[in-house]
Formats: structure tokens, sequence, C-alpha cells
């Protein structure tokens, strides 16, 4: 009896004495594999601006079938001249991304998601999503074909005062909303001075579906179509203006777009005449207003807002956008990590459907001078 009580001693003692193991680490998670395609659209300098500051992000490959735009790119960037490709295929083939990011002509979305698609690649394209309606449905088709999220970047989408005129209208501090007039805009593309391989497509009807009426249209119809909760407008009304035919033969250079829904309207005028930038909206509920104010693309949390039995309006700062909802990388990350599910927000693809369809709309308006109609009347 002795001996089995010191045996047990000893091993109760050999226990206590051994040394702890380490806790179970979390794995640490994979960066996401990104691959660009296209050179010619100038926000692509963002995307280089802030990849430093995005360890969560893995660039593997960029395709960009100009030669010429592909060395003065590996000249800026200092990248490895081994990530370039000349063709969307090789590089997909050589690189095996989760996602592209693409940086082309508007119309040429379509075809770099059809090459990625099959391989299950999801994409995310800079605003808007298409030039016509029949390529944002044909869009729709293969994400749904391939289960892949197809995203759409727009800047404004990161803007804090944004998020914060939605929220005060959804929290009914306003009433319900009446009218919604965004103003989007700049100069004009050459007055500011973009890449002359921007200005050639940015500035072709067909490339990028219009002028001012698609490139600054957008955003506001964006904006519209998540404070209707994806509803279509009953019409769509647009008048384009060709104020500069000089150096804008081909396309409108100021638009105004008019969307009537049962109960509010939504005033859209994106241009390239604007005296200074500006992307700023007005919100208009049935008793108050929240209306932002654009300093720049840094500070975007200023908010113009006055509320019910309020003698005036006061100024309120938007609190900073959550992650993963401050930026379009970490957007990314989260819906490929599954920690994000995009449905009926400003970046999601049946938003972006429908903001073509009120595009296309908008652009049959100005060509015929009539209003179109969209969707029937509720009964």
């Amino acid at each position: 009896m002795n001996l089995l009580r010191a045996i047990l001693l000893a091993a109760l003692a050999s226990t206590l004495l051994a040394p702890t193991a380490p806790a179970q680490q979390p794995a640490q998670q994979q960066p996401i594999r990104v691959a660009i395609v296209g050179l010619v659209h100038d926000h692509v300098r963002g995307f280089f601006g802030t990849l430093a500051s995005h360890p969560e992000v893995q660039l593997v490959g960029i395709s960009e079938p100009n030669a010429d735009l592909r060395a003065r790119y590996i000249a800026s960037t200092h990248l490895p001249a081994s990530l370039f490709f000349p063709t969307e295929a090789a590089m997909l083939q050589a690189t095996h991304p989760q996602a592209i990011l693409v940086y082309t002509s508007i119309a040429g979305h379509r075809a770099a998601i059809e090459a990625a698609a099959p391989l299950h690649i999801a994409a995310m394209v800079e605003k808007p999503l298409a030039t016509t309606y029949a390529d944002a449905l044909a869009i729709e088709q293969l994400a749904r074909q391939y289960n892949i999220p197809v995203l759409t970047n727009y800047e404004t989408t990161w803007y804090a005062n944004n998020t914060a005129a939605h929220d005060i209208l959804a929290s009914g501090r306003i009433g319900d909303l009446r009218k919604l007039v965004v103003h989007d805009g700049h100069r004009g593309p050459q007055e500011i001075g973009v890449g002359p391989d921007f200005l050639s497509w940015l500035t072709d009807p067909i490339q990028n579906g219009g002028g001012a009426l698609f490139d600054f249209g957008c955003y506001g119809v964006d904006l519209s179509t998540w404070f209707h909760h994806g509803e279509l407008p009953l019409t769509v009304t647009a008048v384009t203006l060709h104020i500069k035919p000089s150096i804008y033969p081909n396309v409108d250079d100021d638009s105004t777009i008019v969307l009537t829904y049962p109960h509010s309207q939504s005033i859209i005028q994106g241009s390239w005449n604007w005296p200074f930038d500006r992307k700023d909206m007005e919100v208009y509920g049935a008793t108050g207003y929240a209306n932002t104010v654009y300093i720049d693309t840094q500070h975007a949390d200023k908010l113009r807002v006055r509320l019910p039995n309020e003698p005036t309006e006061h100024i309120d700062t938007a609190p900073a956008l959550p992650t993963p909802q401050d930026n379009s990388l970490n957007y990314l990350v989260a819906v490929l990590n599954h920690q994000l599910t995009p449905h009926a927000d400003l970046t999601s693809l049946d938003t972006n459907v429908t903001v073509v369809r009120i595009l296309d709309a908008a652009r049959e308006s100005a060509l015929t001078h009539r209003t179109i109609t969209l969707a029937p009347p509720a009964h």
C-alpha cells in the first residue's frame, strides 16, 4: 500500500513540475493574392500608393497589353518586371490570383471578368460596373454561374459623412426621404491633368459609356440606389450639355439626371465644368436634412444637419468608418475571407447592376429628349 502511494505521489509531482505547453495560437491568415488587369485607369495609382499599408494583400501579377505603358509603370513603381504580363490570360495562368482589380476602360470590364470567372477568381472593378445594361447582366450571370463576388469601387463609398447621412435618415431623425441632391465632378479630366492613356478612353463614348454622365453621374446613381434600398425609380430623365466641344468633341461634359420614386426624387449632377472639385450630397427628409460637406478625400467627415425643432443647422463630424467598411482593399479581403457578404450596399453587384440600368436609361433619355419609364407605379 505504501509502495502504491509513493508511486502515485511521484507521478503527481512529475505532472506539476512539467513545463506548461504554450497555448495554441490561431493560424495566421494568408494574404489575399490579387492581380491587376489593365493600367489605363489612373485610379490604379491609388492602389500602388496604398499597397504597402495593406500586408493582408499580396500583388502577384499585372497585365497590360501596351508595352510602353508597362515599361513606364515598371520604372515608376520599381516593381520587378517579372510581375508584368502582356495578356490577362498569361498572367492568370502564371500567378493564380484570388481576385483581379480591373483598371481597364469601363467597356473592358466584361472581358476581364469573362477571363477570370471560369477560374473562380473574384473581381473588383472601378466605377461604374459597365457601360451598358446588357454587359451588366452578362457580368451578373458570370458571377452567379461561377459563384464569385464582383464588386464595384467608388471613392465616395469610403467617405464617413455619406454613411453618417444614411444613418441619420435610417434612424428616423429627419423623417422619410423626400429629396436627394448629389453633386460630383471637377473642372474636367484634361483640365486637371489626367494621363493621356486615361484621357483617351475617358472621352470615348464607347469605352466610357459617355462623358460626365457616366464618369460622375454614376456616383449619385449609386448613392440613390443605396438610399432607396435597391428600388428602381419610376422614371429617369436626363439632360446633357456640350459646353466645351473643342476639348471634348465626342462626349457630354455636363449632366443632370432626375429620378422619380413613389415618394421621393433624386437629382444627380455630374459635371466636368465645376469651378472646383466636389463630391457632396444633400439628404432632405420630411422633417430635417443632413448635407455632406466635401473638403477633400482625406477629410470627408463633415455634415450640415438640421433636425426638427432646431432653430438653425449645426455641423456634425461623422465617426470614422470601422474596418472593413473603411476602404476598398479591407472590404475585398473581408469578402474573400467570408467575413462579409455584399448585398444592397454601395459596392455590391445587385446595387450596381441597377446603377447601370439607370445610367443606360439616362443616356437614352438625353439622346432622345424624353423621359424613360423603368418601374411601373404601385397599385
